[in-house]
């Protein structure tokens, strides 16, 4: 039985530790909210009372964390030096390209293999153990987190070198959050103009305009497949996490001397959005942002 040490029980890890323990693995688990441990328990974990504790005696570690300050602390002050020549860690958590490629150097110096997974599905995946791997690292360290990521995911796909995970994610989820201004544009403008909005997705859901954001994520309820806005835009990916997203590319894109004025518009957007108090809503809901939809 393969022992993993899962450090960040947040709204995404705790879903993805219990598939592990699910799964067959010996999951020591250590998160800093005593709540979010009991839960992991309660699904079959061991918890920790820290991150040390959680790595020793582990042979894979897996890190889902806020930001890459994070990683990098959890890496330099409880992962290298303690952990044993060869250990795979895998941070699932989606990070700067920069840090992600320094942590994989770092890790490797130490005689460790590091690989660069963050994920595509949100919480409903992340529980349903189905989510999407967009992994970073040498092909021995993909080899090696291949099984250990396909029990948490439908699809666990290679994207390169260390720190071409992080890249994909943040290229992946700004045109994500560009195409669902878009998709709430085009569904505002078809109400204004007299258009039933369940015949516009009729239309355009098989027509050159269909796109994710539409057919299955619509962000105007009532019309396509159960969405979060549905819910009162409760659940999913928050604007938060989108625009904490969109900031990783932008930043990426300075850095990279790359133009991107639809992820810079959709930046400034949910930028504006979130400082009306909306953050923890699900990232369609900047629909409501645009205008309001007709009843």
């Amino acid at each position: 039985m393969t022992t993993v040490a899962f450090i960040g029980l947040g709204n995404m890890g705790g879903g993805m530790a219990a598939n592990l323990a699910a799964k067959g693995f010996a999951v020591r688990a250590f998160d800093l909210s005593a709540e979010a441990l009991q839960k992991a328990v309660a699904a079959g974990c061991t918890a920790c009372s820290s991150a040390g504790e959680a790595v020793a005696g582990a042979e894979v570690v897996v890190t889902m964390l806020p930001a890459g300050s994070h990683v990098a602390g959890v890496y330099r002050d409880s992962v290298f030096g303690a952990s044993p020549k060869g250990t795979l860690l895998i941070d699932c958590s989606t990070i700067d390209v920069g840090t992600a490629k320094t942590l994989g150097a770092e890790a490797d110096a130490a005689g460790l293999v590091a690989v660069d997974a963050p994920v595509s599905g949100g919480i409903a995946a992340a529980n349903a153990g189905t989510l999407t791997f967009m992994v970073g690292g040498s092909d021995e360290g993909f080899a090696r987190a291949k099984p250990v990521l396909e029990a948490m995911g439908k699809a666990v796909i290679h994207a390169g070198a260390s720190g071409a995970g992080q890249t994909a994610k943040i290229c992946n989820n700004m045109l994500l959050g560009a195409s669902m201004v878009a998709t709430s544009e085009a569904f505002l403008l078809a109400q204004k103009l007299g258009l039933d909005p369940q015949r516009f997705y009729d239309i355009a859901s098989v027509s050159s305009g269909q796109c994710w954001s539409m057919t299955s994520y619509c962000p105007l309820p009532g019309v396509g497949p159960e969405s979060p806005a549905d819910r009162g835009y409760q659940g999913g990916f928050a604007v938060a996490l989108m625009l904490k997203d969109l900031r990783l590319a932008a930043e990426a894109a300075g850095l990279a001397g790359a133009e991107t004025p639809m992820g810079a518009k959709a930046l400034e957007l949910y930028e504006g959005f979130a400082a009306t108090g909306q953050g923890g809503l699900d990232f369609s809901a900047i629909i409501r942002r645009l205008g309001k939809p007709a009843d």
